[in-house]
């Protein structure tokens, strides 16, 4: 189904544009906006075009129009999820700036130890290096058939001037990356860097995203999901309004169909609840519940996604660190989730008989989406076996997690054997888990801090719960290379 879509660089908007995006909504008789996968805001079907003097600056996208991408950034995980040190958010809102025009192909501009944000779903994706301000960049043109690595690390503030010279190449003529980068440093005297060693993406479980959660010190951040996508018009200016009052100049979209909220003061905290609580929004969702991506506006994969969440929940499955995407059949789709549900097309021919659709299962190599490959566990199955299927893939999932993988991107040396004790807790309240693997950074627990050795007044980090409301998933002990 075609929707109209409205571009929001790098997931990133004022609560004052917000409030006129929805404004505009309310004004052609729509009750609800939706959130796009690439951190766009979608309009229902029936949402009419603007005159320009009334977009004003708003960038849409019109159901016939095929002109327009939108810019993904990892800016809404900063300050919020483990990050590289040199990559601030303020940094990421100054490289957005300077996209002065709007892109023809999709940009991808992110942090690779982050796991809300997919790294490689663009055509031009830019991925911070360890190095301060130069990133790895990596390509992969509508027609091509692989991801292809630039040969070289790009400037931070050389990233926009190389993106439009890129563009401006492919538009004139076809070619490969090796052309490319040569016709590129022909035109242009970019402050390049050699790459010194491969691209090093962190596996970490995918995080939890939800609800009111600390933010250092003195503030808070929200995470507000709805089950259908479906946001109303009339709280989101209200909320907007709260934001004009606690002076947060920024709210950001998620690529999960949900927003951000970051910088609440704590003295607001109470207020915001309150808010909530009149509006009726129902936050701390489980992550059976949040961990989904699913086409917008599609009815039946919201009615297979729920069929799925009630089974899977009645089982009493865990499914944390998981992600799912549902999807119609493309085998040239670039998925960013850990087990993906494929709906078969009919052949055409049958399109006027009733035949239950029928579905594949696949799941990205070692559950890692940012692997780009995916192995086909089941082909057309029928939907009452999907959820056996997709608790086989969850015990698969535990029964490897935490087992060191080496490859040639990540590793050029092999330790020697050494055994470590790894315990793993979860709060009762929430369901975040602690696992003495990786520590809680954000509350300086160093990495192998055992459980029973945190401090007594340790709690939650997200939550806030005491330590004593944590229970026990697992102790092992393993030897690691």
């Amino acid at each position: 189904m075609e929707l109209t879509r409205l571009i929001v660089k790098g997931g990133v908007l004022s609560p004052s544009e917000l409030k006129e995006i929805a404004n505009m909504a309310l004004e052609q008789g729509l009750d609800t906006i939706s959130f796009g996968s690439r951190q766009d805001i979608i309009f229902p079907k029936g949402f009419q075009s603007l005159p320009p003097e009334k977009a004003g600056k708003h960038h849409f996208v019109l159901p016939n129009e095929t002109s327009g991408n939108n810019i993904v950034s990892s800016y809404v995980s900063s300050d919020l999820l483990r990050d590289t040190p040199w990559l601030t958010g303020n940094k990421l809102l100054y490289i957005l700036e300077q996209f002065k025009e709007q892109p023809d192909l999709k940009v991808n501009i992110t942090d690779p130890k982050q796991q809300l944000v997919p790294l490689f779903t663009g055509h031009i994706n830019f991925i911070a290096s360890e190095h301060e301000d130069y990133w790895f960049l990596y390509v992969r043109l509508p027609k091509w058939e692989r991801m292809e690595v630039y040969p070289v690390l790009i400037y931070t503030w050389d990233i926009a001037t190389i993106y439009y010279e890129i563009e401006k190449v492919v538009r004139q003529e076809s070619c490969g990356i090796d052309m490319i980068f040569s016709l590129v440093s022909e035109a242009l005297d970019s402050n390049n860097r050699t790459i010194d060693a491969p691209l090093h993406v962190p596996f970490y479980p995918f995080p939890y995203y939800e609800g009111m959660n600390r933010l250092g010190i003195d503030q808070y951040w929200l995470g507000l999901y709805w089950r259908n996508n479906q946001y109303d018009l009339k709280f989101l200016q209200e909320l907007c309004d709260l934001c004009f009052e606690c002076k947060i100049g920024k709210i950001c979209i998620t690529p999960w169909k949900s927003f951000i909220v970051k910088g609440i003061p704590k003295d607001k905290k109470l207020e915001w609840e309150k808010f909530l609580g009149k509006n009726g929004i129902n936050v701390r969702h489980s992550l059976l519940e949040l961990n989904w991506h699913l086409p917008v506006a599609t009815e039946w994969a919201l009615n297979l996604k729920t069929f799925l969440v009630r089974t899977l929940d009645q089982f009493d499955i865990s499914t944390y660190g998981l992600t799912f995407g549902i999807a119609d059949y493309n085998r040239d789709g670039h998925y960013f989730t850990s087990i993906v549900v494929e709906k078969n097309q009919l052949p055409k021919e049958l399109e006027s008989i009733k035949i239950r659709d029928t579905f594949n299962v696949l799941y990205a190599k070692n559950f890692d989406a940012n692997s780009r490959e995916y192995i086909v566990h089941a082909q057309d199955v029928d939907k009452l076996e999907l959820p056996n299927i997709l608790i086989e893939l969850s015990k698969k999932y535990f029964d490897q997690l935490g087992n060191t993988i080496l490859d040639s991107t990540t590793e050029s040396k092999i330790p020697k054997k050494e055994v470590m004790v790894q315990d793993v807790y979860q709060c009762q309240d929430c369901l975040t888990v602690y696992n003495s693997k990786y520590g809680d950074l954000h509350q300086d627990i160093p990495v192998g801090t055992l459980f029973e050795d945190l401090p007594a007044d340790y709690c939650c980090s997200l939550c806030e719960a005491p330590k004593n409301n944590f229970i026990a998933l697992s102790t092992e002990t393993q030897e690691i290379q």
